[in-house]
């Protein structure tokens, strides 16, 4: 059965055809109609002018940095082997002392039930351990430190 249907949307009038098949068991596409006439309809009417907001107060000077917190990771330096995306700490796979070649597995992240195996960035000797398992972490946080 075919339905005449007058719809506002916005303040636009817009005349559709719609097919309900709810009794008719098997869909069988309807033939195109020709476009219907109908009255013309006003413009939307114009949004209200913007209002300027308030001037703000002169901006207080910013506090000074606070001392990193007991534990917090060192920000990224050239030995830093920083974690590629934000994730969780699954293994930490090394050790302070430990020796390491170049790609020698450091971490295992996991993101979005992916694991991420993180190899070292240089060889060298493990001076840092920044993570421990379990830890979140965020993208360009340092993991470990090579030097």
């Amino acid at each position: 059965m075919m339905r005449h249907l007058r719809i506002t949307v916005d303040g636009r009038v817009f005349d559709v055809v719609v097919e309900d098949v709810t009794d008719a068991g098997a869909y069988m596409p309807a033939p195109i109609p020709a476009p219907v006439a109908h009255a013309p309809v006003a413009p939307p009417r114009p949004a209200p002018a913007p209002v300027a907001p308030p001037a703000a107060p002169a901006a207080a000077p910013a506090p000074a940095a606070a001392p990193a917190a007991k534990g917090a990771a060192p920000s990224g330096g050239a030995d830093d082997q920083l974690a590629p995306l934000a994730g969780v700490v699954l293994e930490v796979s090394v050790s302070v002392g430990d020796k390491v070649d170049a790609d020698d597995q450091v971490v295992v992240l996991e993101a979005m039930k992916m694991k991420t195996v993180i190899g070292a960035h240089k060889a060298g000797t493990v001076t840092g351990v920044h993570v421990k398992e379990g830890d979140a972490v965020d993208a360009d946080q340092p993991l470990v430190t090579i030097s």
